[in-house]
């Protein structure tokens, strides 16, 4: 009896020193916030903790902007962040939408994307109101903290790390990490799933390794969340590789040794491309960005 209560007690001490397994963060509940068609199917994501709300992008029109902020509100809970993954106006024009009346929310963004969005907005909002009309955001709200590669940004206890692509499906990408319980990427549009691409940026070349990029940085990370289209595993990104080099390959038989394509060609490109993506939305940004990716590949890119 003696022996054994020795050994209980070693056991006791043994368990009690031991240095005590590290907690994963609790799960978070992530909310998928679809635009309708005339918004262009984006994605705004709300990223639910234990006391607070972040938001990854938001929405183009007024009316999904609306949207957005009103099942932020039903959440009832405070707004601690807007994170934008690039400066494409979908992702950024209801921003003021989400802040309005939430004084010193921090939006943040790579220094790139600030400062693609300051350069582009005026041309953005003249190529596109007339379209949009009064669903064109009046007023954009632009970042207002800057962040580097790589940087990590700890919100209502979880981990968020930026992570910086230079051009891509924009002129500047980057995309978001979150680690909690798993770890989650919040990927803009360096995935467009399910749809057509904005190629007009004239970038696919880097496009594609970027992708690569994202594929060997990110082996663990358990869910993916495009910027368009339903979220999922590391086969979105080989789902956007394959499309890009579908499309660039239509392009370059279609092209002749031109830099851009004829009013046919594009009609022609357009088929093949339905052909090959039956089920695709978005199909007027095939004909859209078919000279960029020709002038693009008349340069050897």
């Amino acid at each position: 009896m003696k022996q054994i209560s020795i050994t209980l007690a070693v056991l006791f001490l043994a368990s009690s020193c031991a240095t005590p397994s590290k907690q994963k963060p609790p799960a978070p509940t992530i909310h998928s916030v679809a635009a309708s068609p005339a918004g262009i199917l984006v994605n705004g994501y709300l990223i639910e903790g234990a006391t607070g709300v972040v938001a990854v992008d938001s929405a183009l029109t007024v009316s999904d902007a609306k949207k957005l902020r009103a099942r932020l509100d039903a959440l009832g809970k405070p707004l601690l962040a807007v994170l934008l993954t690039h400066g494409h106006p979908d992702h950024y024009n209801g921003v003021g939408e989400l802040v309005e009346g939430r004084a010193g929310v921090p939006i943040y963004s790579t220094a790139q994307v600030a400062q693609v969005i300051r350069d582009s907005d005026a041309a953005k909002e003249a190529q596109w109101k007339p379209m949009f009309g009064a669903e064109w955001p009046a007023t954009r709200t632009f970042p207002n903290q800057e962040v580097t590669d790589g940087q990590v940004l700890t919100l209502d206890g979880l981990q968020w790390t930026v992570r910086a692509l230079g051009p891509g499906e924009s002129h500047a990408d980057s995309y978001w990490v979150l680690d909690a319980d798993k770890r989650y990427v919040f990927l803009g549009d360096v995935v467009l799933h399910g749809v057509h691409a904005y190629v007009s940026d004239g970038h696919t070349t880097e496009w594609l390794a970027n992708l690569r990029r994202v594929a060997e940085a990110e082996p663990q990370a358990e869910t993916f969340f495009p910027g368009h289209g339903p979220s999922g595993g590391s086969s979105l990104l080989e789902w956007q590789r394959r499309y890009l080099e579908t499309y660039r390959a239509e392009v370059e038989r279609l092209r002749a040794g031109s830099p851009q394509l004829t009013a046919d060609q594009k009609t022609a490109l357009q088929q093949a491309m339905k052909a090959h993506y039956p089920e695709a939305g978005l199909d007027f940004l095939i004909g859209l960005g078919a000279d960029a990716v020709a002038s693009e590949l008349s340069k050897g890119q």
